[in-house]
């Protein structure tokens, strides 16, 4: 079975339609799928719902998705440092759906271990709880959590074989995992690739069981709040 496709257009076609749900990795513009979200934006598809921890900053990452309005609603955790997200959503053109960040990790790593739900004591007792089923167990109260399942997941790692086993790079492991777990079909951008039984089975994070199409290609590292102080002289 083909993984390794040429770029993120291929990677993408024949994947995408309006009102998908997508699971993104990332967490601020650390480890984000770049290259994959530049294609949704070229793609024009629209109505998305996407869960990811943030949505990128202004102009960059899932940012771009917010500037062309190709996103319907948002499960995040996270809205700051990007003024359009909040601009959008408190003027009622963008849905958002929030969720404690571990309650939201531990929803995409649910749905991709085929657990449809789980008991949690974070958010009882505040808005979180809305709407949810709400069980005791030995004298505590846990609220229901459903687990995610999307449409498409979209992830970055550092290296992968042409299986799809991925290995992510210190903390741009973060959100990666779990998202490319819960996704029905998982493309994944990586920075090289490298020939098959190269990586050492014990360092692999992510199995190629979870991952679909993989490409290759150049990223650019930003930095999400660079702070500096001046050089002190001699």
């Amino acid at each position: 079975m083909k993984k390794v496709y040429a770029n993120a257009d291929e990677a993408l076609d024949g994947l995408l339609h309006d009102g998908m749900f997508i699971a993104a990795g990332g967490f601020g513009l650390c480890g984000i799928p770049e290259l994959l979200i530049d294609a949704l934006v070229k793609s024009g598809v629209k109505d998305l719902t996407i869960a990811s921890n943030n949505c990128g900053v202004d102009g960059f990452g899932l940012g771009k998705l917010l500037d062309t309005r190709q996103i319907k609603k948002m499960i995040s955790s996270y809205v700051g440092e990007n003024a359009e997200f909040m601009r959008q959503y408190l003027s009622g053109e963008l849905e958002l759906e929030f969720n404690p960040q571990g309650t939201l990790a531990e929803r995409m790593r649910a749905g991709g271990a085929g657990i449809p739900g789980f008991y949690t004591k974070t958010g009882v007792g505040t808005v979180i709880a809305d709407g949810k089923e709400v069980k005791n167990f030995d004298g505590q109260d846990y609220i229901l959590e459903r687990g995610i399942v999307a449409d498409l997941s979209i992830v970055k790692a550092w290296k992968a074989d042409d299986t799809g086993n991925l290995v992510f790079r210190k903390t741009a492991r973060n959100f990666n995992p779990p998202a490319a777990m819960c996704g029905k079909v998982c493309v994944a951008e990586v920075e090289e690739i490298v020939p098959r039984g190269s990586i050492d089975p014990d360092l692999i994070h992510l199995p190629g069981i979870y991952v679909h199409r993989v490409i290759q290609g150049p990223h650019e590292k930003r930095i999400e709040q660079r702070t500096t102080r001046k050089r002190e002289t001699a």
